[in-house]
Parts: structure tokens; C-alpha cells; sequence
């Protein structure tokens, strides 16, 4: 099955910029509802990713429902919109992360919905790759009546309000604050990647790399709030994974076949 590839343009104007998306989806209308969909950060990256391969090979296997994908194009502004919410890091990047959410919410699902004519998917995902993941898991977290599903690829956990050298804890880091701290369990479940050369970073020195620390970490607050592995959490840590697209690339059928497989 081949997939068809539309790139559209939103003036987004809570951004105050044109933002490309790209739609990735099964041609000759082959799509029976229900329709499944798939917000990805960093659309930009979709030939770095091999994605439309990817799903051309799921859908000939038989192991993929129908999926729309928009793969939601990172502007120059990337590091101000991406992070989380409300809360910027240390050094104040992230201080645009709460329009970003304000965008999806108010300006891109609703245009999805009007595009597609379809405005209750089966399932609702959102992914991302390194700060892109943190991104997807800080508004999907937040917004659990739009989303049932996060993947977060080598996802930017370290992500931190206060420096290494001013008296850093692990209680500095942001998304593992924001979900100890929410009142509740959102209704969500969650696909978090590391690689083991994601980077060589160990800030407290016990042998390993801040990636796979911090992603555990996340687990062990998700856990805490009461959500279950493997029925609510699913963990791969690929051996030899690089923080790059090539790895991402190879871990998302994993990813595809989790949150949409038949």
C-alpha cells in the first residue's frame, strides 16, 4: 500500500508563524474508519526517519490500522516552543512551550478535524525525539482528553530549572516534578526509547549514560502514580542507539505497532 504525502501550511497566530505540517496516509482512499492519528514533533526529519517506508511495510504486513500522521514541522524557534509548558528551563528555553500547546489545542487539531472531516480518532497519539519528546509527553500529559498515547524517543528528561553547579538535585527536573505533582492519573499510556549511546553524559557518576537514568526515573514516577508495566508503559533501551534519526527510524515500527497495531 502506498502512502500518500500532503504538506500543508497553517498561519498559525498564536506562534505568530506559517507552520508546514506534513500528512502522511494510505492512498486511493483505502482508509476505512475508524481512522487513527499520529502528531509527530520534528516533521521536518520525515526522510531522515524513513517513515513513510516505514508505514508502507506495516500496512503490507497486515499490522498497522488506518493512521494519519502529521508530522508538525519544528520552526526556527524550536528550542523556545518545545519543553514544557509554563515552565521554562534554567536558562529560559522552553518559554514559548506553552503557546506550542495553545497551538495544538486551538489551531491545529481543529484543523485536522475540518481537513479530514473526522473529529474523533480511535486512538490519539503524540510522539517526539529528543526535546520533540519531551514536547509530546509535557502536552499529552496535560491533556489527556485529547491524547491516549505518548512515545517519547530519547526524550529530554534532563530538562532542569536549576544548573549542575547551583546546588542541582534530581528533584530539579521538570517532568519528573510535573507528573509527581499532578493531582490524579491521566488516562494515558506511554512508549519511552533510549539508546545506550544516546550520550556519554553521567552526572552522578554510577556508570550510566543521564538518557537511560532519567528515562528509568520517569518510569519509577509513573509507576508511582499506580500505572503498570507492560500494560500501561513499554520501555526500549536499544543497544548501541545513537541520538539521532537513523536509531529513532529503526525503533518506530516498534512504536507504530504498540500504539496502532492490529
Amino acid at each position: 500500500m502506498k502512502i500518500a504525502e500532503q504538506e500543508l501550511t497553517i498561519t498559525s497566530k498564536v506562534l505568530g508563524r506559517e507552520v508546514t505540517c506534513t500528512l502522511l496516509m494510505p492512498e486511493d482512499g483505502a482508509v476505512a474508519e475508524p481512522l487513527n492519528l499520529l502528531l509527530l514533533n520534528d516533521g521536518q526529519e520525515l526522510e531522515n526517519l524513513k517513515l513513510a517506508d516505514t508505514l508502507e511495510n506495516l500496512y503490507e504486513r497486515n499490522c498497522l490500522k488506518p493512521l494519519l500522521t502529521v508530522a508538525i514541522h519544528a520552526g526556527e524557534d524550536r528550542i523556545q516552543e518545545y519543553g514544557i509548558a509554563g515552565k521554562p528551563d534554567f536558562k529560559k528555553r522552553g518559554a514559548k512551550a506553552d503557546l506550542y500547546t495553545k497551538f495544538i489545542k486551538t489551531e491545529l487539531l481543529p484543523f485536522i478535524y475540518e481537513h479530514t472531516g473526522i473529529d474523533d480518532f480511535e486512538t490519539t497519539a503524540f510522539a517526539g525525539f529528543s526535546l520533540g519528546g519531551l514536547s509530546a509527553m509535557d502536552i499529552a500529559w496535560n491533556n489527556p482528553e485529547l491524547f491516549n498515547k505518548v512515545g517519547a524517543f530519547s526524550a529530554s528528561f534532563w530538562w532542569r530549572g536549576k544548573d549542575l553547579a547551583k546546588g542541582y538535585t534530581n528533584d530539579d527536573r521538570l517532568m519528573h516534578s510535573l507528573i509527581k505533582n499532578t493531582t490524579g492519573k491521566p488516562e494515558l499510556k506511554f512508549w519511552l526509547q533510549t539508546g545506550t549511546k544516546d550520550e556519554t553524559a553521567d552526572r552522578n557518576k554510577n556508570g550510566i549514560i543521564d538518557s537511560i537514568d532519567d528515562t528509568i526515573d520517569i518510569i519509577k514516577e509513573l509507576l508511582a502514580k499506580g500505572y503498570e508495566r507492560p500494560a500501561d508503559i513499554q520501555y526500549l533501551e536499544m543497544l548501541g542507539g545513537t541520538h539521532d534519526t537513523e536509531t529513532w527510524g529503526k525503533a518506530m515500527p516498534k512504536f507504530l505497532q504498540w500504539a496502532f497495531g492490529k
